[in-house]
């Protein structure tokens, strides 16, 4: 199988040395992120277009390949084509009807030519031929230029020419790795997780950074829907979440800063400790999910003064989105659901919170504040590699991970329903259940208690993450299946 990865656009109005590089990290970025499903994944190309060729013949698999091709930053289209020499239109005709006959029965069609390289035909010439033949030759209902029923699709290069089969939409953007890093501050709702993948999506290799408020089990959720965005879209390269613990630092605010300040304050104090964070990862950039005037503490007047405790480049991708366009991208990217389950954890609420805060008032109001609170939140920081992100915790709570089912376990697949659509669990005399991991906070409490349930995923991480979460939250009855086959 040979896929056509189609560049996104901004790539290709690059200057030519430019161009060369983001084509080489995007070729280098494809072999990482699919060399689980396929080692032996040949990635060329170095102009117009990278080609990938896979020796899979699973559909299952190749099908798994064009899901990843779908979410690496960078890729505008996967075609899956079939590629022949270019001999003559008659042998291409050879070629194109009995793969089409049977689809374009009864079916209005066109064909859709695109050529490089000097022939002595045009591509006007070989739609008018391919289409005039497969017309008269063929049950389909005519031909129809503008929203066909059928797409009957060739590609010409020089020597060879391609038949796309199937068209996969990419998610465009830059290649990861083509832009320095960034350290984005996640909550694990809707406007962080946007704003983490649209710089994931624009080449930002993003770390993480999160304040812990509540304790483990958020703490837990949000290290879920983390390794979620990084596996999904960043996986060509690590990253680190790092954890700081906040509950001192809330404390000090909530019983010494005047009430109305209180949300400045706490921005002010996350700023600082995210900034010291990133300087010693020699990051220089922090990310944020805030949008203008979504709450008090945004108005370009605090977001101003929130932004003065430092020279570093403070980046908002979700500025000037509303909340809509922001909860629309987090269903589309999948985090939504992860979004709408966390709790939230209000570290300060404000009666009446200041919505033009003045400098000289708020650091009149911090001198009240013990930094060597905030100084040791910072110290006490944890820092670990995404792709490890279960060791951090197996530190602290042990699960159980078995690989063999007793008579009356019960199993949970909790994969994203693409993951197992893709490639379903299937075992002889055993129903197995199918209960997202971002809906097993909301279901599982609805679940048997007297019965023994394993969770299940691909790589063991997401279930061992959500196993630990339940555990938290009291529930005994839960383990993880990772069979040795898998």
């Amino acid at each position: 199988m040979k896929f056509i990865i189609k560049l996104f656009p901004e790539i290709t109005i690059k200057s030519a040395p430019v161009r060369k590089q983001l084509v080489k990290q995007l070729r280098r970025n494809i072999r990482t992120v699919c060399r689980s499903v396929d080692e032996s994944l040949e990635v060329t190309g170095k102009w117009d277009m990278i080609e990938a060729e896979s020796s899979l013949t699973d559909p299952a698999d190749i099908a798994t390949v064009a899901d990843r091709l779908q979410c690496i930053p960078g890729i505008h289209q996967a075609l899956e084509v079939a590629e022949y020499p270019l001999t003559t239109l008659d042998d291409m005709l050879a070629i194109v009807k009995p793969q089409f006959e049977a689809q374009l029965a009864g079916k209005t069609f066109c064909v859709r030519v695109k050529r490089t390289g000097s022939h002595d035909f045009s591509s006007n010439e070989v739609e008018r031929y391919i289409g005039g033949e497969l017309n008269q030759n063929t049950e389909a209902a005519g031909v129809k230029l503008k929203n066909p029923d059928v797409k009957v699709e060739m590609e010409i290069k020089h020597d060879r020419w391609f038949l796309i089969t199937k068209r996969h939409q990419g998610m465009g953007g830059y290649p990861i790795g083509s832009q320095d890093p960034v350290l984005s501050l996640i909550s694990g709702g809707f406007d962080s997780t946007v704003s983490s993948f649209l710089t994931m999506k624009r080449g930002l290799n993003t770390h993480f950074c999160f304040f812990n408020l509540g304790g483990h089990a958020h703490e837990l959720a949000v290290k879920e829907v983390a390794y979620y965005l990084w596996s999904r879209y960043g996986a060509s390269h690590r990253v680190r979440f790092v954890t700081i613990p906040f509950e001192g630092v809330v404390e000090e605010i909530l019983t010494k800063i005047d009430n109305s300040y209180m949300g400045v304050i706490l921005k002010r104090m996350m700023l600082r400790a995210a900034c010291k964070t990133a300087e010693l990862m020699d990051i220089q950039a922090i990310v944020t999910g805030e949008s203008v005037a979504q709450v008090s503490s945004q108005t370009l007047t605090n977001l101003a003064v929130i932004d003065s405790v430092t020279d570093r480049l403070v980046f908002r991708p979700l500025a000037t989105m509303d909340k809509g366009e922001i909860i629309s991208t987090a269903a589309r990217i999948g985090t939504e659901e992860f979004a709408r389950n966390i709790p939230e954890y209000c570290a300060v609420i404000s009666k009446k919170p200041t919505t033009k805060a003045k400098r000289e008032k708020v650091e009149k109001e911090e001198t009240f504040f013990d930094f060597g609170v905030l100084d040791a939140a910072v110290e006490s920081r944890r820092s670990v590699s995404i792709a490890d992100i279960i060791a951090d915790d197996l530190t602290r709570e042990q699960v159980e991970v078995v690989d063999k089912i007793a008579t009356d376990d019960v199993i949970i697949d909790i994969r994203h329903p693409t993951e197992e659509e893709l490639k379903p669990l299937v075992m002889e005399d055993r129903e197995i259940q199918v209960i997202p991991f971002y809906q097993l906070m909301t279901r599982f409490p609805e679940l048997d208690r007297e019965c023994h349930y394993l969770l299940y995923c691909d790589k063991g991480v997401m279930s061992q993450l959500h196993a630990m979460h339940l555990r938290d939250e009291g529930f005994s009855n839960v383990a993880v299946f990772q069979p040795k086959d898998r």
